[in-house]
């Protein structure tokens, strides 16, 4: 490439750049709405989370290490908590889940979502009681619909005439009447990436409204009387930023809403209106706070209801990016530093795709900061990669970081609470990394390091 063409996409990447350093000043900065609220830089240098070293956390635990700040995704769900207070908030498991978060939403007054069996044995064992979990997921088997019913998990919301029929069987064995919910799907463009856009009509989410699919599981449920139809459930998407979307799904679910009352003549209790609230990974995200969240919500349905001349419906939603994303940075350690004739500098971690496949999967933009010391280099225009024999296995796709950055820095990477962990693999046989909860100065293994013997053990042949 030749040099104008290299300075014109350096140029370009900082006009519309994730970096918010310009600057030899700027480039120790820390943008308070992508970190963890305890966050700060210290005298030395060093991040510190709750007052712990980044330092101590590497020489302890080794990196990578999943950093959670406990008192901030605390204080997160609080946040939720008081801005709808006569609403039920759902923490959506797929985001992260362990059983420590388990504890810390239950003991924080949430409900918990869960998708699979495995998602709902690591709620149970937690102790999270099972009347304030709902039951999520496309393709819920017997053998999960049954352990559900065992338990007596408080929803379920079904997602096909498949679903219904088998749980209306298993619940006449059992002689009980489980709570269900309608996914609808409600052909809503989220404005986010295709894959993690879940309303339009062409996937394999819910009961579409427009062909009339989710009226009539509305109709069967409330027709053979087997299970209790509660509500409608609706989730157009994540990483949200825009209200109108969820403006046009209520509008369209409390059409339907009206629709079941006309024709069987019961006002259905319950409206979900999902999740998906967008977060900040760059200085280009201004997510809404909870607060904003709530007014804006209750404004559509209350409209919409008296539209419809419905009652308002008890409501609840299903934030999980939105309390644990910005909770949790990621540590890593610096192996290699590669430039390439001043276009780009490649800063490559112990980590990778294998801790963080939302870059390569999404196309999801990070920031970064070198985390174990402050610099007064040069800011440099780098990419942060991991160790992973692929071309994609890009961490942070474009940031300023020092000049000097070197081989045994740590680099922190914010904002990867929400399905980091979840969606990490064991890609080239590399060891999952642990997660950590820092809190008040100390630290405690929540989730331990894989092994190679972990690994090992798996391989029977």
């Amino acid at each position: 490439m030749r040099a104008h063409e290299a300075g014109a996409l350096h140029a370009d990447i900082s006009n519309r750049g994730p970096a918010w350093l310009h600057t030899p000043e700027d480039v120790n900065a820390l943008l308070p709405t992508l970190w963890p609220r305890s966050v700060t830089r210290g005298a030395d240098g060093a991040l510190a989370v709750a007052g712990l070293s980044v330092r101590d956390i590497a020489a302890e635990f080794g990196t990578p290490v999943y950093v959670l700040d406990e008192a901030d995704l605390r204080s997160r769900c609080r946040d939720f908590r008081a801005a709808f207070p006569t609403e039920d908030v759902y923490y959506a498991g797929k985001a992260f889940l362990c059983r420590a978060v388990v504890r810390m939403i239950a003991e924080e007054g949430l409900h918990l979502d869960v998708c699979t069996g495995g998602e709902l044995a690591t709620a149970l064992s937690a102790g999270m009681p099972p009347e304030r979990i709902g039951f999520h997921g496309n393709n819920k088997s017997a053998a999960e619909l049954s352990r559900a019913l065992d338990a007596g998990v408080g929803r379920i919301i079904v997602d096909s005439f498949t679903e219904i029929d088998r749980l209306t069987a298993l619940a006449r064995e059992r002689g009980v009447r489980p709570r269900v919910l309608v996914r609808v799907t409600v052909g809503v463009e989220a404005h986010t990436h295709e894959f993690i856009a879940t309303a339009h009509e062409d996937q394999k989410f819910g009961f579409s409204l427009a062909g009339g699919a989710a009226a009539n599981a509305a109709f069967k449920i409330l027709d053979e009387g087997v299970l209790e139809l509660r509500g409608l459930h609706s989730h157009i998407g994540s990483q949200i930023f825009d209200a109108s979307g969820f403006e046009v799904s209520a509008r369209r679910v409390l059409a339907l809403q009206s629709q079941i009352r006309d024709a069987r003549g019961v006002e259905l209790p319950e409206l979900d209106l999902g999740g998906g609230f967008g977060i900040a990974y760059t200085t280009q995200d201004d997510p809404a706070t909870p607060q904003d969240l709530a007014k804006r919500l209750r404004k559509i349905v209350d409209s919409e209801c008296a539209a419809e001349n419905l009652a308002v419906p008890h409501l609840s939603i299903e934030p999980g990016r939105a309390i644990v994303g910005p909770s949790v940075f990621t540590l890593y350690e610096v192996g290699t530093v590669k430039n390439l004739d001043g276009l780009r500098t490649y800063v490559s971690v112990d980590g990778g795709m294998s801790d963080n496949i939302r870059t390569a999967l999404y196309d999801a933009s990070y920031s970064a900061t070198v985390a174990s010391r402050a610099s007064g280099a040069e800011p440099m225009l780098a990419r942060v990669v991991g160790k992973h024999c692929e071309s994609g296995d890009i961490v942070v796709k474009d940031e300023f970081l020092p000049a000097d950055v070197q081989p045994g820095d740590l680099v922190a990477v914010p904002g990867t609470g929400a399905y980091c962990r979840s969606m990490a693999s064991n890609y080239n046989h590399v060891p999952r990394p642990p997660v950590i909860a820092v809190r008040d100065g100390q630290a405690r293994l929540i989730v331990r390091r894989e092994t190679e013997e972990d690994l090992l053990a798996l391989d029977v042949g």
